[in-house]
């Protein structure tokens, strides 16, 4: 009788281990999909502890989930771009001052879009990782180039990979457009540029 009660105990435990592997495995996956490289970050972070990671992007999730990105008009748009061109332009004379105006620059388009700003920089990567997971890297790269330890190579990297979160922000989404009807209300934060 007692080795069928160990086996009971195995195939329960087993059974036990295999429902908690497969719900936490949709868990897991399901952010990893969402988060692709920054997940892994936080896996590597956390010495490849997911549950760790799942807490973090889930705590993410739920500050940072309700953001609204704000409307931009085109001109806003506009005046963006030539200033993102102006920092390439000016990156082979002044690379480190061209990352640092890169960095400050997407910070406040970040602002603009409706993310939190100032410091933390934590807080608004974290909050702009819950929306634009794919991009917020290049944008860490940018932050750590200011502080002029990289190498001109480096910085450029930075400034190519911080490009991808730029062009998200600077996008035109379907409520820029909206933004102008005549009678249309603004909510809170969201008037004229």
């Amino acid at each position: 009788m007692s080795g069928a009660v160990i086996i009971a105990g195995a195939v329960v435990a087993l059974a036990a281990v295999l429902l908690a592997a497969l719900g936490w495995g949709r868990g897991g996956r399901s952010l990893r999909r969402r988060f692709g490289p920054e997940y892994d970050r936080l896996v590597t972070r956390h010495n490849g502890d997911t549950r760790a990671a799942d807490r973090d992007l889930g705590a993410r999730m739920k500050q940072h989930g309700s953001v609204r990105e704000q409307p931009l008009t085109a001109g806003a748009r506009e005046q963006y771009a030539a200033q993102w061109t102006g920092i390439q332009q000016r990156f082979v004379d002044s690379p480190q001052e061209s990352v640092t105006a890169a960095d400050a620059l997407i910070a406040r388009l970040a602002t603009d879009r409706g993310f939190p700003g100032g410091e933390p920089f934590e807080e608004q990567l974290a909050a702009l990782s819950v929306h634009h997971a794919s991009h917020v890297d290049g944008y860490r790269r940018i932050h750590r180039a200011v502080d002029g330890q990289e190498s001109t190579e480096e910085m450029r990297r930075a400034v190519i990979e911080g490009r991808g979160l730029f062009d998200a922000l600077v996008a035109e989404h379907p409520d820029d457009s909206r933004r102008h009807r005549p009678g249309r209300q603004h909510a809170k934060g969201s008037g004229p540029r």
